[in-house]
């Protein structure tokens, strides 16, 4: 399930991002990570940490919980 949520978060970030009209390079520069993270976080090929999704969102201008996908949750008491 990680690597599909990393994948789901990171076209997440792109479609914010170029709805907000940041290129990578910008946000990086905004964000002070590094353009290449931005473009792994986007591949979905990192796990985001907390901290770096708020940076992210607040230079986005948006809520850190827009960032992320919804996910089918499993039933609760359902079999894993």
């Amino acid at each position: 399930m990680g690597e599909k949520l990393n994948a789901a978060l990171g076209r997440r970030l792109v479609e914010i991002r170029k709805a907000k009209g940041f290129t990578q390079e910008q946000l990086a520069y905004a964000s002070g990570i590094d353009r290449s993270y931005v473009g792994k976080i986007e591949r979905g090929q990192v796990n985001l940490t907390v901290k770096k999704l708020y940076i992210i969102a607040h230079c986005l201008n948006c809520h850190p919980c827009e960032l992320l996908p919804e996910i089918n949750q499993p039933a609760a008491g359902a079999d894993h």
